[in-house]
């Protein structure tokens, strides 16, 4: 009787624990999902100005006017959706197969002074993202005369540290046994890199895809640099517009913001299997 008492009372408490932790991530969920709730409930309300609208956890009034009034206001809403793509897919893919390739060079090739750069790349890693933006504006502004284009926009962001780092990372833990055999069968350092390391690393690839394309897609404050004309701004900049002196389109704005957040869930999900082997990678041995 006593051993039937300790067994329940034992499933009560664990009962009670895991209730309490579905409890604390179903809250942690519900206020990661509100913001992006709240925007597209926002989104299908009408376009009127900020201070004309009566905000609602539940829409009273579903309209698609405002995702009509984003694209018809500005002639410059669909060059905004391309620029955007054109730079987060090109820095992605730069990033990708550049910080791959260094990622495998620091990994598996033995070279004078291998750890000594790489520190040095890991101390860049440390600075602050806001303290590089006056010597590149200028660089990039004064030095090439490059502003306004694509190339401004593409330039800075073509391979990071920390792609190199997450590369690298992975990359050691692939046996150094099968690329000497490779060597042996006599494969060159980029038959080996495209057609062994490439395969293998498909997971850490992904994450760094996702990674990349999302950072860049939500990049403001660089855009907003180096662009002085509408037709140069991606989306992130481009909402600024809704926005003037004394009163804020808050509706197209949201659809705006809607409409720029598509990709990002379309890459994720199309990608989902690939990020989540890469998260948890290294997590289980053996």
């Amino acid at each position: 009787m006593a051993l039937y008492n300790k067994y329940t009372g034992n499933k009560r408490v664990k009962y009670i624990r895991n209730a309490g932790l579905i409890t604390v991530l179903l809250i942690f969920a519900l206020a990661t999902l509100f913001p992006i709730y709240f925007m597209i409930i926002s989104s299908l309300g009408d376009p009127v100005e900020a201070g004309a609208m009566s905000y609602s956890l539940f829409p009273k009034k579903v309209s698609l006017d405002s995702y009509k009034f984003f694209f018809n206001y500005s002639v410059h809403s669909y060059r905004w959706l391309l620029n955007s793509l054109i730079v987060a897919s090109s820095v992605m893919i730069t990033n990708v197969f550049f910080a791959s390739l260094a990622g495998y060079a620091f990994s598996k090739i033995r070279f004078k002074g291998r750890n000594v750069l790489f520190a040095l790349l890991l101390c860049a890693m440390m600075i602050p993202y806001q303290v590089t933006q006056v010597p590149l504006y200028i660089l990039i502004v004064n030095t090439f005369q490059i502003q306004n284009t694509y190339s401004a926009l593409i330039l800075p962001g073509l391979v990071t540290v920390y792609n190199i780092f997450l590369a690298k990372q992975f990359m050691t833990t692939i046996p150094t046994e099968v690329l000497e055999c490779a060597k042996i069968e006599g494969c060159n350092q980029f038959q080996i890199f495209f057609r062994i390391v490439l395969p293998l690393s498909k997971t850490i690839l992904a994450v760094m895809a996702i990674l990349t394309f999302m950072d860049s897609w939500n990049t403001f404050f660089w855009p907003f640099l180096v662009t002085n004309t509408m037709d140069m701004q991606t989306i992130q900049v481009g909402l600024k517009n809704f926005r003037f002196a004394n009163t804020t389109y808050f509706a197209p704005m949201m659809a705006g913001a809607t409409i720029s957040a598509l990709p990002m869930f379309i890459l994720f999900f199309s990608l989902q299997k690939y990020f989540l082997e890469g998260v948890t990678v290294g997590a289980v041995k053996g």
